[in-house]
């Protein structure tokens, strides 16, 4: 997930052409210890820590990691920015703090379990199953380091700030002098030239700069070396001790790339993700959960696309994007109704097919025993058009089933509104 920074800096090279793109790049998000952990194996310098998934572990790492540690960093894990400043369901405020290590205990208990809602997560939060426990460094500077992909150059670019640790996106903004871009070529990699570059742009205090160096490029060999789209740390910070510290871990890896990572694809965490996408990704079904109430049910992006523009412009709102795939069989066409009926939300149904390899007759007979199956509840339209179309019609008049056919997106659409909000 790229952060409100990073599409600001490249919106000329990447394209944010809204939520459902967004997800549908499908990009693998890992937690914060997860990613820790990894940069640590690629020689980068990171604070000593560990997860605990309970009281009880957490009493026994600071015996067995922290047994001489006055103070810890508590840091709840999700997969969302904003922690610090994140509100937990129960009344506890930030998601991350700094305790006493006897209070260690007491503060873990208070957030596993629980519901942190961040700026990112939206009202329904995200609950926290783990807990980050870190030394607490004596940091003497923070700074903002990113790596990304970016289309202009064709490869990837380094991103950094020589203030970190807060809003960056505010500071990118006010004063965006401050933010350095260093463009990689792919094909000859970082070179020593580049990394001097970076460090130039976090302008560190006390880090020996051939040391800072040689962090940046081991942040970016691993960047290329795990398939990443983002490596975003913030802060990345100096020690008193004269270290340049990785003290945060944003990591996002390209899906394409699953079958050469799956250590790194093995630390998926599906709970953290919407129900209805896991189910859906599991039948092979391209689903993104919106806030309507129209489902919709299409073949084809460019199509699901069209589909919710035209029920926004009849005045509804779509409560999904779901695209089935030009093959899809009759079986994940049932499975698609079970997800698109398991929205409370959904108070009519839209399915729009334009059948070249999918055939309208699959997709009918779907639809009819899916209605059967599921106990439909709520209206649905249906709008085919394309490769056996007329038996596809057929199925669904004889069925004896209250389906609604439409003639053409249109009117399928003014129909759905129509149903939904009668």
């Amino acid at each position: 997930m790229v952060r409100g920074l990073l599409n600001k800096l490249v919106s000329r090279s990447l394209s944010v052409a809204g939520k459902w793109q967004h997800n549908q790049l499908r990009r693998l998000n890992i937690h914060e210890y997860q990613g820790a952990e990894l940069m640590s194996k690629h020689g980068v310098n990171v604070p000593r820590g560990v997860a605990v998934s309970s009281v009880e572990e957490a009493r026994k790492a600071i015996k067995d990691f922290f047994p001489n540690q006055n103070e810890l960093v508590v840091k709840s894990q999700i997969l969302a920015g904003g922690r610090g400043l994140g509100t937990f369901k129960s009344g506890l405020k930030g998601g991350v703090h700094i305790v006493k290590t006897d209070q260690v205990e007491d503060l873990a208990g208070k957030m596993l379990g629980q519901i942190l809602v961040t700026k990112q997560t939206g009202p329904q939060g995200k609950i926290v199953s783990k807990v980050y426990l870190c030394e607490k460094l004596s940091l003497v500077n923070e700074m903002y380091f990113a790596i990304t992909l970016d289309r202009t150059s064709a490869g990837p670019i380094i991103i950094a700030c020589s203030k970190g640790g807060t809003s960056i996106e505010d500071l990118a903004e006010k004063f965006p002098d401050m933010i350095i871009k260093v463009p990689v070529d792919v094909f000859e990699g970082i070179t020593d030239e580049d990394a001097a570059k970076v460090v130039d742009g976090l302008a560190p205090k006390v880090a020996d700069r051939n040391k800072s160096i040689e962090q940046v490029k081991n942040l970016y060999k691993l960047f290329v070396d795990c398939d990443c789209t983002l490596l975003e740390i913030n802060p990345i910070a100096e020690t008193a001790d004269n270290q340049l510290v990785a003290a945060d871990a944003k990591l996002n890896f390209d899906d394409n790339a699953a079958y050469r990572q799956k250590e790194i694809f093995a630390l998926r965490d599906t709970t953290q993700e919407d129900p209805r996408e896991v189910t859906a990704a599991k039948a092979d079904l391209n689903y993104i959960g919106l806030d309507g109430e129209i489902g919709c049910m299409v073949n084809g992006a460019g199509l699901a696309m069209a589909t919710m523009d035209i029920i926004k412009l009849h005045g509804g709102t779509p409560a999904n994007f779901l695209d089935v795939g030009g093959n899809a069989s009759e079986g994940q066409v049932i499975e698609a109704f079970k997800i698109l009926t398991a929205d409370d939300k959904v108070k009519a149904i839209l399915v729009n097919i334009f059948g070249g390899i999918m055939k309208c007759d699959v997709i009918a007979s779907g639809i009819v025993n899916a209605a059967k199956e599921v106990a439909l509840k709520v209206p649905v339209i249906v709008r085919l058009e394309g490769t056996n179309v007329d038996q596809g019609k057929r199925i669904l008049k004889e069925s004896g089933m209250a389906l609604i056919t439409a003639e053409d997106l249109d009117d399928a659409a003014q129909k759905a509104v129509k149903a939904a909000y009668k």
